[in-house]
């Protein structure tokens, strides 16, 4: 069988995991959107320009890189220049933006998008609302001091979310994100391993969470592309493969 014969059959075991991993963390009764949804059922003005890839005739895929910038985004960074992949940075505030401020701005530079991950990746369903506001809303600051652009994307640490984080995450003009694919790569410094968990639950429309800052993880990208590409995906951002759908801010989507 071929190595996209054996992923297909295991893609429903590991989207089935992935889920069952998710509600476990977060405790979430949420209803979770899909892009491909997105993108069909644009409401209203909730509709932006297509001014990158056709994810509708394209079999598109977005890498995302949490609790970023760290001492790795140089070569991370490096990396996606060179194979012209656009990524979304979930951005983390304390010992991240705060320590990487110029990586911070060379994200933007080069076409990558920003998202908030929260100020110092507290779990958003064990504090209060204040709080949760806090945590969203220094990141969201930081990141339009440093460089003009106002996320309009979060992830909730650890996935873990509810209908108040949601509330303030729609105060604050914020769409949760969440992902279909995980390497888990903070369990291990085995880039073969994180490599192969990635192919393995890679799909059309996917959503891949990743972390630069543990040692193995940057260094199983080149392979991630490598052969994602050869199989004829098409690498965007997380608002690229929505697009021409825009997130509604507080809702979940993966």
């Amino acid at each position: 069988m071929s190595r996209r014969g054996v992923r297909a059959r295991g893609r429903a075991a590991v989207a089935l995991a992935a889920a069952v991993s998710l509600l476990a963390l977060g405790g979430c009764s949420m209803s979770t959107v899909s892009a491909a949804e997105v993108r069909s059922k644009p409401s209203g003005d909730a509709v932006v320009p297509q001014d990158g890839p056709d994810c509708e005739e394209l079999t598109c895929i977005a890498l995302t890189f949490d609790s970023a910038p760290s001492e790795h985004t140089p070569e991370l960074l490096e990396i996606l220049r060179a194979e012209e992949v656009p990524v979304t940075f979930f951005l983390l505030g304390r010992n991240h933006i705060d320590t990487y401020p110029e990586l911070v701005r060379q994200m933007v530079d080069e076409g990558h998008e920003l998202a908030n991950h929260t100020w110092t990746h507290r779990r958003l369903t064990e504090i209060d609302r204040d709080e949760i506001h806090e945590e969203l809303a220094r990141t969201q600051a930081a990141i339009a001091e440093l460089t003009g652009v106002t996320p309009t994307l979060m992830r909730p640490p650890q996935g873990r979310t509810n209908d108040e984080v949601g509330e303030v995450s729609r105060e604050l003009g914020l769409a949760q994100v969440l992902w279909t694919v995980t390497a888990k790569d903070y369990q291990t410094t085995d880039s073969d391993l994180i490599r192969g968990r990635v192919l393995e639950g890679a799909d059309r429309d996917g959503i891949i969470l990743l972390h630069d800052l543990y040692d193995g993880t940057v260094p199983a990208v080149p392979g991630i592309i490598e052969e994602l590409k050869g199989e004829g995906y098409t690498f965007v951002t997380v608002s690229q493969l929505f697009a021409p759908g825009l997130p509604e801010p507080g809702r979940v989507y993966r």
